[in-house]
């Protein structure tokens, strides 16, 4: 590992020992050399989440004329259209985004002293730099097991659906909230905060992994999280479930997954049950309930509450059996 370089580094310090390539091109360049139509580069570029440059800005390398080229040998092979081209990009560029943000938020409060110098900064930096090539292969490794679980999932819908890319499948969704999020905002630090969201999240993330369920994403004090039936749901709202700082809603029936998120009306009527599910108790539909029987579950059925856009419904609070 280098030693720590004096002073501040530089927004160009840090993307040319990060990136490993220098700027040569512009956005003219870029497309010229790789033989991507410039419209369809920058419709790329913006998806991806980068900024647009100026005409005569020299900011694109030789790795960056190196994926246009990839891309283009995509779609001249007919392996995939410019739509489907844009829509990749997309998903790439907001995943990776909130990754690298995330990573360097942990790299950073990890190594930075409460009162940092500027070779503090530069010192992050390097470790950053001795770590990216393990970073990266991790990284390629970990990206290609989600890959194939996530054609698991797939597949096992199609199994049911005779869909292998279906629109709306049955699944179960929950939402795990944790109770009076706002008012603990307040009452502590920023530090405080932040360690009791990240091990909030990080114990959902753990709990729905374990069971081979997903978690779809996590909105500060809340998770959201699939499974493909009654039963993992059940197994995962039980689980996670082990104070009164949490509340759980739950629901099963039609979802339509769309960009690595899922939408309709099963989602909304998860939301409205957690909202009103008191801490420390799970609550889900007559569907879900329905699915399941017997050991190791209790059910208890309550009164019919209206749920705002979705009429009255059904709840039933689920416990672990005392048996």
């Amino acid at each position: 590992m280098s030693e720590a370089r004096p002073g501040r580094p530089s927004a160009e310090e840090i993307e040319r020992l990060l990136v490993g390539l220098p700027p040569r091109y512009t956005r003219a360049e870029v497309s010229a050399r790789s033989g991507v139509p410039r419209e369809l580069a920058e419709r790329i570029w913006r998806a991806l989440g980068f900024a647009q440059r100026a005409d005569d800005a020299v900011a694109f390398t030789e790795a960056d004329v190196d994926a246009l080229r990839r891309v283009r040998s995509m779609i001249d092979g007919g392996l995939l259209d410019e739509q489907t081209v844009i829509r990749m990009a997309r998903a790439l560029g907001q995943t990776t985004a909130r990754l690298a943000q995330w990573q360097a938020e942990i790299m950073i409060g990890t190594m930075l002293p409460p009162e940092p110098s500027e070779g503090d900064l530069a010192a992050v930096l390097d470790t950053a730099q001795g770590l990216l090539p393990d970073f990266e292969h991790v990284l390629i490794h970990v990206w290609r097991a989600q890959l194939a679980a996530a054609g698991t999932r797939l597949l096992a819908i199609a199994d049911v659906n005779d869909e292998l890319v279906p629109t709306r499948v049955a699944m179960a969704v929950g939402f795990a909230d944790l109770v009076s999020f706002t008012r603990r905002s307040r009452e502590l630090d920023e530090k405080e905060l932040a360690g009791l969201v990240e091990g909030f999240e990080s114990r959902a993330s753990d709990v729905v992994a374990s069971h081979g369920a997903r978690l779809v994403k996590t909105l500060g004090d809340e998770v959201l999280f699939t499974a493909q039936g009654p039963e993992q749901a059940a197994a995962i709202a039980l689980d996670l479930v082990a104070t009164d700082e949490l509340r759980i809603g739950m629901a099963y029936g039609p979802v339509l997954p769309m960009m690595g998120d899922v939408f309709g009306t099963t989602v909304n009527l998860a939301a409205r049950l957690t909202a009103i599910a008191r801490p420390g108790t799970i609550l889900i539909d007559e569907a879900l309930a329905g699915g399941l029987d017997g050991e190791p579950y209790e059910l208890h059925k309550i009164r019919r509450r209206p749920a705002r856009g979705l009429g009255v419904v059904q709840p039933y609070v689920l416990r672990r059996s005392s048996s």
